[in-house]
This record gives structure tokens, C-alpha cells and sequence, in this order.
């Protein structure tokens, strides 16, 4: 069992695989982390935006990656930013549709702190090498990518969801 953040502007007790935006990372589906504080920064970017003024909401989840792997479920797993993670990404950026190919897919997020040195491959300004180099030194942050509602339904269980406080955020 795996605790599992998902931040947003608003609760997500029933989580969708296909009601976010396509050409994310990882491809549409739905995005957390284990990591706290990763969801409550996000939750905070996500209230802000375009005039929302909303309040910052982190989701908890129980994650059985145990069952999910044991009854079949197709996992990708980038342990490090490489050029197969760089591809992958790209591809994703670019509309490719990898949902048919894996059920989960799990690795670094290519945030602000990454997303420069992407595009700048992307566009032919840097080779992978010359990427990769720079993303050896960038903080590999943690994202996981449920692309199939099967798995969300099946192995993904809702804690609670928590309104952050936005002064605790803005520390």
C-alpha cells in the first residue's frame, strides 16, 4: 500500500483517467505523487490560476501497487531523468497516445525547474546528450500517471481531501 497526494483547487473523491488536459508528461490521465509537499505546491499554483482565487486542496489516496502488480497492470518506471524519460515526455508533450501502451507510468516531472531544458530538445536547440547533462543536476521530483480508469476504480481508494491553509502555503 502507497499513500498518494493529488493537488487541486478542489476535492477529487472520485478521480476521472481522462478529465484532464492531454500532452501532460505522461500523457491525460490522472496525476499524484507521493510526496506532500510536491501536491500542496502544486494545489497552490492550481488555486491561483486564471483569476480562480480559490483555495489550495490536497486529495489523500490509498494506492495498492501490490495488487495492481500481482493481477497484471502494465507499469512504466523512470527511476531517473534519461533519454528514454526525455522521449517519453516529448512524445506525450507532442500528442502521442501511450494510454494503450502502459496503465500507470510513474517518474520525474518535467516542472519549471526541467521544462526549460525539455523544450530546448524538443526544438533542436540542444542535443539529448547536451539535455541530459543538464538534468543530471536538476531534483527529480515524483509523479504518477494513472491513464486507466480500470485501475483508478480497482486499486486507488480516497482518504479525504484537505483545504490548505494559504498562509501555511506561501512558506
Amino acid at each position: 500500500m502507497k499513500k498518494l497526494y493529488h493537488g487541486s483547487y478542489m476535492p477529487i473523491a472520485e478521480p476521472l483517467a481522462k478529465a484532464g488536459r492531454k500532452n501532460l508528461d505522461f500523457g491525460q490521465g490522472f496525476y499524484l505523487t507521493s510526496i506532500m509537499e510536491q501536491a500542496q505546491a502544486w494545489a497552490t499554483i492550481i488555486a491561483g490560476r486564471k483569476g480562480r482565487n480559490r483555495r489550495p486542496v490536497v486529495s489523500s489516496y490509498i494506492f495498492n501497487e501490490s495488487a495492481a502488480k500481482a493481477d497484471g497492470i502494465r507499469f512504466k518506471i523512470f527511476e531517473t531523468y534519461n533519454l528514454e524519460w526525455l522521449n517519453y515526455v516529448v512524445d506525450c508533450r507532442n500528442g502521442k497516445d501511450i494510454s494503450a501502451d502502459y496503465d500507470i507510468v510513474e517518474g520525474g516531472v518535467a516542472n519549471d525547474n526541467v521544462i526549460d531544458t525539455v523544450e530546448d530538445y524538443e526544438k533542436g536547440i540542444i542535443t539529448a546528450e547536451q539535455a541530459l547533462g543538464q538534468l543530471r543536476y536538476k531534483k527529480v521530483n515524483h509523479q504518477i500517471c494513472i491513464l486507466n480508469q480500470f485501475v483508478i476504480d480497482k486499486y486507488l481508494n480516497f482518504i479525504e481531501s484537505v483545504t490548505l491553509n494559504l498562509e501555511e502555503t506561501k512558506q
